[in-house]
């Protein structure tokens, strides 16, 4: 088996000089090689393109950047840290398994080179995104952005069919909005869903929905609990809104098509990441950008319904190359490169929701005047520890913070898939989910 360490690259060079009667002087310059995997995000590829900054500031170490989609990214960095390959020398990790990997020793303990890095400022971070990269108060990702969840509509579309959309709208009214809107023979969905399998594709949607619903993935016990009234009209209501008004093949979309569809005028709606509405204005068809407008995350019967994540910079234990990787993570977070992706790329490429002073500086608060106090206001009303209305014996809004989930998830996101694509019914669909879960749930044994 060959070792994977050796995809990190140390140089080392040595010069002789010989001179008469004085012998020889040996200079040494030694060059290292990070190996960064990244998810292929719009903000991580305008990091990317800004790389050559840090190794201009940096000679001697050099980054190779590994962009994979986020349903690559995920396995990819999971095999390597778990089987301790050390292929990575920094991983971009989300919300989900920081703890759970902090809890295995597969990440490294950041707080003290965070408390030390002054220039870094740990106290500048927004709070709920720090808890988020945290394990029992000690930080183990820096956080790249913060983000919840809302939903994005044309306002010219509203109000040409005498439309309003509330700050705070609800499911019923997006359902109802949707089937006026939408226009086959125009091209145009009513609204746009992910509907393409995976835990943090179709089923970070779908969660939310399911907890303003009063659903659950399981009630005290750990029993599956999708087959609850709530739960089950929660799913109903997802797979039927997008058969009937959503995109076409929509269980073939993630975030990627969703971005590109409403972007280009082909969606009135669009329920997705506070983090696209950036991505949205700039990439916007000429004549559409001034007629995007934002409102909270829909709602049933709770107050709040969006969701709560971050993706973060960690290092795996088994990199070589920490004090370096540090200062790559703490570049790649800091309010310096905030600045600088503003000036380079565009003020709508700025990483949002990590720092309190992103929303200070003048440029930026220009540019997200329409979403950026939303943005805001959806991180701080998103509860992981009370996502839904009934008790559950977990943590986390679009996700359950158990490491089972992403087994349970994956599953279950086909499933979903499947009665969106009209392969199987809803309950269908149920069943074989519950079925899996419980199997998953008495083999970890949680289920006695």
């Amino acid at each position: 088996m060959y070792l994977k360490a050796t995809l990190r690259s140390l140089t080392l060079r040595t010069a002789v000089v010989a001179t008469a009667g004085i012998g020889f002087v040996s200079l040494a310059h030694s060059e290292t090689t990070l190996t960064v995997a990244l998810a292929a995000n719009p903000q991580m590829q305008t990091a990317a393109k800004l790389i050559g900054d840090f190794e201009q500031k940096n000679p001697g170490i050099k980054v190779k950047f590994q962009t994979l989609p986020e349903n690559q990214l995920r396995p990819a960095v999971l095999k390597d840290v778990a089987t301790k390959s050390g292929q990575y020398d920094v991983v971009m990790i989300g919300a989900y398994e920081v703890p759970l990997w902090a809890q295995k020793g597969w990440i490294v303990d950041l707080d003290s080179y965070a408390k030390s890095d002054t220039a870094w400022n740990q106290g500048d971070l927004l709070k709920p995104i720090r808890n988020l990269v945290s394990y029992k108060d000690h930080l183990f990702a820096t956080p790249f952005y913060g983000s919840s969840s809302f939903m994005f509509y044309r306002k010219d579309l509203f109000a040409k069919a005498g439309l309003t959309m509330p700050a705070n709208p609800t499911w019923d009214q997006v359902a109802q909005y949707a089937a006026k809107l939408d226009d086959k023979n125009a091209n145009m969905a009513g609204i746009c869903l992910r509907g393409v399998p995976g835990w943090g594709q179709n089923l970070a949607s779908l969660t939310t929905v399911i907890n303003t619903f009063g659903g659950r993935w399981f009630n005290d016990k750990w029993q599956p609990a999708l087959s609850e009234p709530e739960s089950k009209a929660a799913i109903n209501f997802y797979v039927n809104l997008l058969r009937q008004h959503g995109q076409p093949d929509a269980a073939k979309d993630g975030w990627q098509e969703c971005l590109q569809l409403f972007s280009q005028g082909h969606a009135a709606m669009w329920y997705d990441d506070t983090v696209f509405a950036g991505p949205v204005l700039d990439q916007a068809a000429p004549g559409l950008r001034d007629n995007i407008g934002f409102a909270m995350a829909p709602v049933k019967a709770t107050k709040s319904s969006g969701w709560l994540w971050a993706w973060g910079l960690s290092i795996p234990t088994t990199s070589r190359n920490r004090e370096a990787a540090w200062k790559l993570i703490a570049w790649l977070t800091s309010p310096e490169y905030i600045k600088l992706a503003g000036e380079k790329a565009g003020w709508g490429q700025v990483p949002p929701g990590s720092r309190t002073s992103t929303y200070d500086i003048p440029e930026y608060k220009k540019a997200v005047q329409t979403f950026g106090d939303l943005t805001l206001a959806s991180i701080n009303a998103a509860d992981p520890l009370h996502p839904t209305v009934k008790p559950v014996p977990y943590a986390g809004v679009q996700y359950v913070d158990i490491p089972e989930f992403e087994q349970i998830g994956d599953f279950t996101s086909q499933q979903i898939a499947g009665a969106i694509s009209g392969q199987m019914t809803v309950d269908q669909a149920i069943a074989a989910s519950e079925k899996k879960m419980k199997d998953v749930m008495e083999d970890a044994g949680y289920i006695k």
